[in-house]
């Protein structure tokens, strides 16, 4: 019978780390997290984790990759439930963001904030704009068919991220029933785009 660390030499353990770790961050914080103890609570000896994470910010740009994957999965998957309508399109596409970002806020905190810092690696910076490429591909769509008059396709995605964020903070400081956080991302989202339409838009 094959060992527990026998298995995770032959590829398990990367795994097992990483949805470990995604645990110890929602449950306590970016700061739990440490790969002495993820090989403890995972049953392997504390040198084990360096075979796949040289160290700590290691682990921390891998994690973050994998949640703007995940988060990438989600929105393409509100985008695929959605009808062909522009309005229906973005709602989906927001009420998705911001119930990722409420339900692993910890995690979004990591993914954003990794981004920036001087360990981030190539593969996050790439997986990152693919994730929020979708959110460009939406608008520039609506603009393409008339929904939303010309302007540049940055200060919009840029305002339309910022409300969604907005939103999902609140909620996650308890400023925002999170029963409210749906009906309330669709009226926001379908008030932005009425003034973005091009029979409200102000030359």
């Amino acid at each position: 019978m094959e060992t527990e660390g026998r298995r995770y030499h032959h590829g398990d353990l990367r795994s097992a780390l990483l949805d470990r770790a995604e645990c110890t961050v929602r449950e306590s914080g970016v700061d739990a997290l440490s790969l002495r103890e993820l090989a403890r609570e995972i049953g392997v000896s504390h040198a084990a984790p360096r075979r796949h994470f040289r160290d700590r910010n290691a682990l921390l740009d891998a994690l973050a990759i994998a949640g703007f994957a995940r988060l990438r999965r989600v929105l393409e998957e509100s985008l695929k439930n959605a009808t062909g309508d522009f309005r229906e399109q973005v709602s989906a596409m927001a009420l998705a963001y911001v119930r990722f970002a409420t339900d692993d806020a910890a995690l979004l905190d990591l993914m954003f904030t990794g981004k920036h810092q001087a360990y981030a690696s190539a593969e996050l910076g790439a997986a990152a704009e693919e994730c929020f490429e979708l959110m460009f591909a939406v608008v520039r769509a609506g603009q393409q068919g008339g929904e939303i008059a010309p302007a540049d396709l940055t200060s919009v995605s840029t305002v339309l991220f910022a409300t969604l964020q907005g939103l999902a903070a609140l909620t996650t400081g308890d400023l925002i029933d999170k029963n409210e956080l749906g009906p309330l991302t669709t009226y926001a989202v379908q008030t932005l785009l009425r003034g973005l339409s091009p029979a409200h838009t102000v030359e």
